[in-house]
């Protein structure tokens, strides 16, 4: 019994709201309430402004590692983004005009990642899209670049690998990437085989040539 009351002195146990012996109120649940409602929020505060300092902190890291574009490749990206939009990928065109953080090289966390004929790789949720020098060198045109782009933008939407292989080749007529103009490029080739590995089911048709159900 150690909770007095203010008013006639008398002792009362803990968790009484109203003296024994007066009646008065005690007032001990409405300021404990209001302490504890304090420190909660003040931690939740801290949490936060923790976890957004981390945050910022990983994505300037990803950013500061890894080389910007030159003039040149700029120029060709926008180029790329530029069809992108014309042939009525809007979504897609808003994410990589709006959202993405282009870079030229590997920044530490792809690095660490071994990769096999990339053209591009996105960091999600970061929104950072690395184009390596085969983006450049290997497409026939932009309308090849737009392809791997358009690749990429579903990455940024936060889709996988299986969703970004499938779109772009459910929509390649859409784009205008057909193997009537691009058999012969190695990222038709590059992309048809690694699509066949991801999206298997598009590729199990009798009714087209080589099985591909999209035709």
């Amino acid at each position: 019994m150690s909770n007095h009351c203010s008013k006639c002195g008398s002792a009362n146990f803990t968790a009484a709201k109203d003296c024994s012996r007066c009646g008065s109120w005690l007032g001990i649940e409405r300021r404990g309430s209001r302490t504890f409602g304090a420190k909660l929020a003040r931690r939740a505060t801290v949490f936060v402004l923790v976890c957004v300092t981390l945050l910022a902190g990983f994505y300037l890291s990803l950013i500061g590692s890894a080389n910007r574009l030159t003039l040149i490749q700029k120029q060709s990206m926008r180029s790329a983004v530029a069809i992108v939009r014309q042939k009525g990928f809007t979504d897609e065109a808003l994410l990589l005009e709006n959202l993405a953080a282009f870079r030229s090289s590997d920044n530490w966390l792809n690095a660490s990642v071994a990769k096999e004929n990339a053209y591009a790789a996105t960091n999600f949720p970061f929104e950072i899209v690395t184009l390596y020098p085969d983006f450049f060198t290997y497409p026939a045109d932009d309308t090849e670049r737009a392809a791997i782009l358009l690749h990429e933008a579903r990455h940024l939407a936060g889709k996988d690998e299986h969703d970004a292989y499938e779109f772009v080749w459910k929509h390649r007529q859409q784009l205008g990437w057909t193997a009537e103009f691009y058999r012969e490029s190695p990222v038709w080739q590059n992309v048809r085989r690694q699509t066949q590995e991801n999206v298997p089911e598009l590729f199990v048709c009798d009714r087209s040539e080589a099985g591909d159900c999209t035709q």
